[in-house]
């Protein structure tokens, strides 16, 4: 089973529209993925999603998706500090969570992972291409 961290903006896409995010996420609820996160992250989540371009979704909805997401997610709390993206030191909190919690990918939309491409053996990919490596022909 592929173990991912999901990048806050895949988590937003995941909720707020029908797409290739939307298709992650749901393997994770199936429970052919083990989706990985740390408070850290979901506060930041909470965060972003108070943001008034994101008034679309309902208060509920994001409470209902929040709630669930902590209910499939193997928790972490990672004690190793990076300064490995130092344009974006946040983007390091995603870098500690999926070494702590021994994931395969970190799957964003965030150029400055993305560009790292690697890191300690975790593939770091965008949506369509896990989609690619990991589905079945």
């Amino acid at each position: 089973m592929h173990r991912v961290v999901l990048d806050t903006n895949i988590l937003i896409s995941a909720l707020g529209w029908d797409g290739n995010e939307r298709k992650i996420l749901k393997k994770c609820i199936q429970g052919d993925i083990q989706l990985i996160e740390r408070l850290e992250l979901l506060n930041e989540l909470i965060k972003v999603l108070q943001r008034q371009k994101f008034n679309f979704i309902s208060a509920r909805k994001k409470a209902e998706f929040l709630k669930y997401l902590v209910e499939i997610s193997e928790l972490v709390y990672p004690k190793e500090r990076l300064n490995l993206i130092i344009e974006d030191p946040t983007d390091n909190k995603v870098l500690e969570c999926a070494l702590k919690g021994n994931a395969n990918y970190i799957i964003s939309g965030d150029l400055h992972l993305l560009n790292l491409e690697e890191f300690r053996k975790i593939k770091i990919v965008n949506p369509t291409k896990f989609l690619k490596l990991t589905s079945p022909l």
